[in-house]
């Protein structure tokens, strides 16, 4: 009885269902403008909230009274149906993919949903024809599971109505830890001058100062990269070398793939240490820039902290101590050694 007072939207209940998405997904959702969205949201009635950042997954907020839900989810099932066939009209493929969608579940309300022995979600499966999985693990940091949801838009939406009595039904038991996509740290490639991060298949141009970062490491003579004789090659990625102190090692693209690459900025997790570096005298000019603009920009690029102590009297020398991640001391070291470089080789002009 609950069910058919659910899907006639005669149960003025507010819901709030999470879905995660990847980026290309949360585009077509957003639309050129964010006229799509918006669409959705006075069409269905329905809060729909995106959250921030340069995720490649990112969690969309559908709230409101379970018809304004209903049509939201119905809005975006048959959005990504007709993003599927356009996609067909470009290639050979001739069986059509279902549309998939994945929700965001406690994990204290997972255990309803599957039903005893599995039953509830065979149930569920049989009756709207949808192909429904609960992830076995929880989201990273969380308490929640994901639940993939594929079949045609009228499936899934009636798959969707199903799981929604569920979850009046079976309220979440305890604190929910909600699931916060983090940025990904991704190897950051430079080719042709420009500096790329790898998302799935594709190679995202990266801000300006990476590509900066690319332009002075083509200035220096890269270390041999392994099984070269020769150290020029139009691809590299800047590695830096856990546990050892040395700067950052230029490798061929083809090697990337067998080490962790480091992203300045984005890998916070490892505990800050020190490292000291003495520089003559005559030499801490180029390092520091006009008005300190080029030891700025060596602390930007490198997220590291860089404090040059005073000229002592009688001493050649000033030391500079850095202080971050071995990620950023490392980062920060190279960009150090390539503004010396320059300077020594007559190339300052960066």
């Amino acid at each position: 009885e609950m069910e058919s007072k659910v899907s006639e939207g005669g149960l003025n209940v507010t819901l709030t269902i999470r879905l995660l998405m990847h980026g290309k997904e949360v585009g077509s959702i957003i639309g050129k403008k964010g006229e799509t969205v918006k669409k959705m949201r006075e069409e269905s009635g329905a809060r729909i909230n995106i959250s921030e950042g340069n995720c490649p997954e990112r969690i969309v907020t559908i709230t409101g009274p379970t018809d304004a839900i209903f049509k939201a989810f119905a809005m975006i099932a048959y959005k990504f149906e007709e993003d599927i066939t356009n996609s067909m009209s470009n290639s050979t493929a001739t069986s059509k993919p279902p549309v998939t969608l994945r929700l965001v579940v406690p994990a204290s309300q997972c255990g309803s949903l599957i039903g005893k022995g599995g039953s509830k979600i065979k149930e569920i499966r049989e009756s709207t024809g949808a192909q429904v999985q609960v992830a076995g693990d929880m989201l990273p940091n969380s308490t929640e599971r994901a639940v993939t949801i594929s079949g045609t838009p009228d499936a899934i939406i009636q798959c969707v109505k199903q799981i929604c009595v569920v979850m009046l039904e079976s309220p979440p038991k305890g604190a929910t830890i909600p699931y916060r996509p983090k940025p990904a740290s991704t190897p950051v490639i430079f080719a042709g001058g420009q500096a790329y991060t790898i998302q799935g298949q594709y190679a995202i141009p990266h801000p300006d100062q990476l590509t900066k970062l690319h332009q002075l490491a083509m200035q220096q003579t890269p270390f041999t990269p392994l099984g070269q004789t020769t150290p020029a090659f139009p691809a590299f990625a800047v590695l830096t070398v856990a546990g050892e102190q040395r700067s950052s090692i230029l490798l061929p693209l083809q090697a990337v793939t067998m080490f962790p690459c480091i992203c300045p900025g984005l890998d916070a997790s490892p505990p800050a240490s020190t490292h000291e570096l003495t520089i003559p005298n005559d030499l801490i000019g180029c390092i520091i820039g006009r008005q300190g603009t080029k030891i700025n920009e060596i602390r930007q690029m490198s997220g590291a902290q860089i404090k040059i102590a005073n000229a002592t009297e009688g001493s050649s020398e000033r030391q500079i101590t850095i202080t971050g991640t071995p990620a950023n001391i490392s980062l920060a070291q190279y960009l150090i050694n390539a503004r010396l470089t320059s300077e020594v080789t007559g190339m300052g002009a960066l």
